[in-house]
């Protein structure tokens, strides 16, 4: 299957989707996760500002998804789910914002699933036909509320907390993709999405069976390794073979300097 890397981004005031090529954006028509095709027109990437690429109805995420990230914890039986909010998702170079009071902030670098039509309760067999392709993803995570909160409302789904992009990338093998995650240009996680305890057909699956998935929707697919607490200044760079690399900086509160 040929390889497309979808874009959505800013050009002038007009938000505009199209395929990446190289230094060129090919523009379509509408939604790329729609009825689209090339009008012909073209942009270079440098003239533009990538956006998150993806505005989802939901956002599904799986925790303890990597071996290497649970320890010696016992292997879960089912994919561990949460949601994240539509208004966390923010684009490459944008910045990750800390809330008010929020004090130990982790990155957590993932494979990120884009979903391509509507589904509900299909097979894990049948799951491939609905993934339109994959992204980067930054699954940002503030520790301490994690462990006091009743539910991860905060500690997961702050504004800013789900960085996402570069592009969509569909026809790449999903479940063997290298995942590097750099902080301050130090490599901090690095595996192979071949070493997810619940693949990715799997997870799809699983989630269709509680709601329905929805064009656009994204499921964020666990972090490999351990993770670290970032601090305003610092860059973190999530990259996924053959996707690209996502990146961003962290700031401080809003409203601080």
């Amino acid at each position: 299957m040929k390889q497309l890397g979808y874009v959505r981004y800013l050009h002038g005031e007009r938000i505009a989707c199209g395929i990446l090529e190289g230094d060129v954006i090919r523009e379509l028509t509408g939604n790329f996760l729609a009825d689209s095709r090339p009008t012909g027109k073209s942009v270079r990437l440098a003239d533009v500002r990538l956006l998150a690429p993806c505005e989802p109805t939901k956002v599904v995420a799986v925790g303890l998804n990597y071996k290497s990230h649970i320890g010696e914890r016992a292997t879960p039986e089912y994919p561990g789910l949460f949601t994240k909010l539509p208004t966390s998702i923010i684009g490459p170079e944008q910045e990750i914002v800390f809330p008010p009071g929020a004090e130990d902030v982790h990155y957590e670098g993932e494979l990120v699933v884009v979903i391509g039509r509507r589904a509900s309760r299909v097979s894990e067999a049948e799951a491939p036909k609905y993934i339109f392709g994959v992204t980067a993803g930054n699954d940002v995570s503030e520790r301490k509320w994690q462990r006091a909160d009743l539910q991860w409302f905060r500690a997961k789904g702050s504004d800013t907390f789900g960085p996402l992009g570069p592009a969509v990338v569909a026809g790449l093998n999903y479940n063997n993709l290298q995942l590097t995650t750099r902080l301050n240009g130090e490599v901090r996680q690095s595996q192979r999405t071949s070493d997810l305890l619940f693949s990715v057909d799997k997870v799809v699956s699983y989630v269709s069976q509680f709601v329905t998935l929805l064009p656009g929707d994204l499921i964020y697919t666990g972090t490999p390794g351990s993770t670290k607490a970032m601090k305003p200044g610092d860059v973190v760079e999530v990259e996924i073979e053959g996707v690209g690399v996502l990146r961003n900086k962290v700031a401080g509160p809003r409203g601080s300097n």
